[in-house]
């Protein structure tokens, strides 16, 4: 039995999700099992239940590779020549890296959406122009602080933490290094600073959240729900703690063994 759009708009709304607070979503469709009109339902969906929304709309490939960098960049310099060769120009239109899902590339497709510019993290939405115009080249992240300053909340449609780009903003307020990438654009190759590390380790985050998530499931999918600020908050905690938190386990991950390799 499919998941119809009334369906969808209840179970949001019984999470406490309103037109109150703009969300920073990620999400899974194929996690729901079978939605009645697919994405473009669950997108109605929080349209309708949130009115202001924000996705990630990342496009992976306009990274190109240079043969020397900064020392400890978590990058094997001079290993992308086959990635360089495929690079292709950043632009506006540029659809979404599928790595995204299918979600947030139909929201940048969405009339009423603006995108930002940023030539690998750009984050699309409506009715959040602002939170969208604060990101520059040197800030990346700014969308989801002005997202967090308004009382945003992160929304986990089928997906957990390791989804979540507002961890990675956690872990920049705590001072975890960051990375250098670069970026091809019409005007040449751009530095693209304040990267981020690896996200494979954030479901550890859960343990940090006790109270603060508000977790329902429809369909197949789990969905979840939680103020930003509260994931800063436990982001920057369980750094304090631990200087190596919420790193991955992989046994190589040139990110992460190059914030192990400066962590205290």
């Amino acid at each position: 039995m499919s998941l119809s759009y009334r369906e969808l708009v209840r179970g949001l709304r019984s999470l406490g999700l309103n037109r109150g607070a703009p969300v920073v979503a990620h999400a899974s469709l194929s996690a729901f099992g079978e939605v009645h009109g697919g994405a473009e339902t669950l997108l109605a969906a929080v349209l309708e239940t949130c009115g202001r929304m924000m996705m990630p709309t990342f496009t992976y490939k306009t990274m190109v590779i240079p043969p020397l960098g900064p020392e400890n960049n978590g990058l094997a310099y001079g290993s992308g020549d086959d990635l360089n060769r495929m690079a292709e120009f950043f632009t506006p239109d540029m659809p979404a890296d599928p790595l995204m899902g299918i979600l947030p590339e139909m929201l940048r497709q969405h009339p009423q959406a603006s995108r930002s510019t940023h030539p690998i993290l750009s984050f699309a939405g409506v009715g959040v122009d602002a939170a969208l115009a604060a990101q520059s080249t040197a800030e990346p992240l700014a969308p989801l602080a002005a997202l967090a300053a308004e009382g945003g909340l992160v929304l986990l449609l089928g997906v957990n933490h390791t989804a979540s780009t507002t961890i990675h903003l956690g872990e920049a307020l705590a001072g975890r290094r960051s990375f250098v990438r670069w970026a091809l654009t019409p005007e040449g190759v751009r530095e693209c600073p304040g990267f981020p590390g690896c996200s494979d380790g954030f479901e550890a985050l859960a343990a940090h959240l006790d109270g603060a998530v508000r977790s329902a499931r429809l369909g197949l999918a789990t969905v979840q729900v939680m103020p930003m600020a509260a994931v800063l908050e436990a982001v920057k905690a369980a750094l304090a703690a631990d200087a190596q938190a919420l790193l991955c386990q992989r046994e190589v991950c040139e990110r992460c063994d190059a914030v192990r390799g400066t962590a205290a």
